[in-house]
């Protein structure tokens, strides 16, 4: 169900594979768990692409028969909770969507839970739940208001009406809308651009934000210099913040460590 990939030694591939459109169950949130388990873990891999295998699924979601069947515990669910990321508040690396296809429900949410998207001209991106008597608890709710203007948000999350790729761009959530042929290439461009930086940089950068985005100016700075950020204190005395400058200088690429 799901398929795994190291491309160029520092970007892993996870990529969402059952036929036929990818719905998750509990086997493949465990598959999403562990694959997104071993990113975090391994610290050669410095990006992920996360994806789904043929060309008119990204995902749609919950697999509603495993509702039905009464096979939905959420106690069950890993460290990274729903599908493996949608409660990973610790990881500092980078988490690249490619939306190969529609994004329903459960899809929707993990293109959410990512830092970056990249989509296929005309996928959609569905949260449908309130049509099913549900709520889009895996962070639909949560995430769609902050990632999206709130009342649009709140249009697609109390209707449940599909909104394209094109116009999701148009808001800011979608970065770049490809022919589908091009999805994965996209995806995998923004990848190497985030593996030629520092990557003591990228986790302090991402956890600034992460840690930051429900505070005022004021407030963030005395939280980014308040001593608590571990990925910042890294990025602080890693031989990276000598290392950038110098290259620079001397005009030749740098030799990043850790």
């Amino acid at each position: 169900m799901i398929r795994t990939e190291v491309v160029e030694g520092t970007i892993l591939v996870i990529t969402m594979d059952r036929a036929p459109a990818n719905a998750i169950d509990q086997g493949m949130s465990d598959g999403l768990d562990a694959a997104f388990s071993r990113f975090e873990r391994e610290t050669a891999l410095l990006a992920c692409v996360v994806t789904g295998s043929g060309e008119r699924f990204f995902s749609a979601g919950w697999d509603l028969k495993e509702f039905v069947a009464g096979r939905d515990d959420e106690s069950r669910f890993g460290s990274g909770g729903y599908m493996g990321l949608t409660e990973r508040w610790d990881l500092v690396k980078p988490v690249i969507a490619a939306v190969n296809g529609t994004a329903a429900g459960g899809g929707f949410e993990l293109a959410l839970a990512c830092d970056l998207v990249v989509a296929a001209e005309g996928a959609r991106f569905i949260l449908p739940e309130v049509r099913h008597g549900l709520v889009a608890e895996g962070g639909g709710a949560i995430r769609a208001p902050r990632r999206l203007p709130p009342m649009l948000a709140m249009e697609l999350l109390l209707t449940g009406r599909p909104a394209l790729a094109e116009e999701l761009h148009r808001h800011g959530f979608v970065n770049r809308v490809v022919p589908p042929a091009q999805v994965l290439d996209a995806a995998l461009e923004l990848a190497r651009a985030i593996c030629a930086a520092a990557p003591t940089s990228i986790a302090a950068t991402k956890e600034i934000v992460r840690r930051t985005a429900h505070l005022s100016v004021r407030d963030a700075y005395a939280e980014m210099r308040g001593g608590m950020l571990p990925a910042y204190r890294r990025m602080r005395d890693s031989a990276n913040r000598t290392e950038g400058p110098r290259a620079f200088t001397e005009k030749r690429p740098p030799r990043w460590t850790g």
